[in-house]
């Protein structure tokens, strides 16, 4: 069955003025209409998964201006987990009742079996899902999937139907940034560009691998470029919609700047290092209005804002509050101080103290 998209409940400029307005009575409004739109679209339950991060290496070919996670070979704190180390890991995360393994790692071009890198990644799923084959593996980025493409000369088809066969069952829709090539070029010039990362999500879709989509914002961008990636997510929901593809986008998570140890350069020039937590508030609501008839799921980073500041923004059109996580190192090596790990009880009782109900989900949002 084709389900028909309808037109979003703001538009372009609209969404542009809200956020630029500091008007209380459009703050307000704004928070009011996202909370009313998430009530009818989605109830007042709030969801949470089980989950552990996994994150298998820092060593990166890349050098994002945003990120203190990458290490070169050999440099200081530089790690590449063996596979006896990730099988521990998902064990930990089993005991604990996890059912998902979200696990991404920095572009290691020594990463290779047999000088193939598609062949590690393989090896890594394979050991994984031999060992623990209830796990849902949410698994490797868009840049992921271009970088072990390159390596290999390969199709993206070819590596996303590879790893879809060798385990993998979703795709984090992480390296999206800001999907607008002007930013690309300030903050993550050797990455992808929107329209690859727009294409692999795509792809992913049409071979039956549901995806996630996030917003790098709170850094160089415009408004009208948060506007601008908005409308490309939702592009590629719609298009996921109309062709009637097995998969599509389950969430939207926003993924605020945090800079304190980010390399100096874009630190300076951002001027902040830590969240803006009433901006990352109105681009919350803005997101909800925007996607939501489509995208229903919206989620905040605990591990960026805090507890206390996604839990705020399951006010501002919010109905999901992540995953336990268990371990965190990506977005804490920049200097966040959300921490890397929640216990289930932390989680509940924090949703409680809004007088929200609370259920555990599974990767697809399907209710445990």
């Amino acid at each position: 069955m084709i389900l028909k998209t309808v037109s979003p409940f703001i538009s372009f400029s609209e969404g542009v003025n809200l956020l630029q307005s500091n008007l209380q009575e459009h703050k307000q409004w704004l928070q009011n209409t996202a909370d009313e739109m998430r009530h009818q679209q989605v109830g007042d339950t709030v969801t949470y998964v089980i989950n552990r991060n996994i994150n298998f290496t820092n060593i990166c070919e890349q050098h994002c201006s945003f990120c203190a996670f990458r290490r070169d070979q050999g440099e200081e704190g530089a790690f590449w987990l063996e596979i006896e180390d990730i099988i521990a890991k998902s064990m930990l995360a089993v005991e604990k009742g996890a059912t998902e393994i979200c696990m991404q790692g920095g572009l290691n071009p020594l990463a290779k079996v047999d000088g193939s890198s598609l062949k590690y990644y393989l090896k890594l799923i394979g050991a994984i899902k031999k060992s623990f084959p209830q796990l849902h593996l949410h698994a490797f980025s868009p840049q992921e999937i271009q970088f072990i493409a390159r390596e290999d000369g390969l199709s993206y088809d070819d590596v996303i139907v590879a790893l879809r066969d060798g385990g993998v069952n979703s795709l984090p829709g992480t390296a999206a940034e800001i999907l607008d090539d002007t930013v690309r070029k300030i903050i993550c010039p050797e990455k992808i560009d929107s329209q690859t990362w727009m294409d692999i999500i795509s792809k992913a879709h049409r071979w039956g691998l549901y995806t996630t989509s996030t917003m790098l914002c709170g850094h160089v961008e415009t408004y009208e470029q948060e506007m601008l990636h908005l409308t490309k997510v939702r592009s590629l929901q719609e298009l996921a919609l109309e062709k009637g593809y097995p998969a599509k986008i389950t969430e939207f998570i926003l993924l605020p700047f945090v800079g304190e140890y980010a390399p100096q350069p874009l630190r300076k020039r951002v001027g902040k290092i830590q969240p803006d937590l009433e901006a990352t508030l109105k681009l919350t609501a803005v997101a909800r209005l925007f996607l939501g008839d489509i995208i229903p799921n919206h989620q905040p980073s605990w591990v960026k804002l805090g507890l206390h500041g996604a839990i705020e923004a399951l006010s501002w059109g919010c109905n999901d509050i992540g995953g336990t996580l268990m371990e965190e190192h990506i977005t804490t090596m920049a200097g966040a101080k959300g921490g890397t790990c929640l216990e289930v009880k932390e989680i509940q009782d924090a949703i409680a103290s809004i007088n929200r109900p609370f259920r555990q989900r599974n990767t697809l949002y399907t209710l445990v």
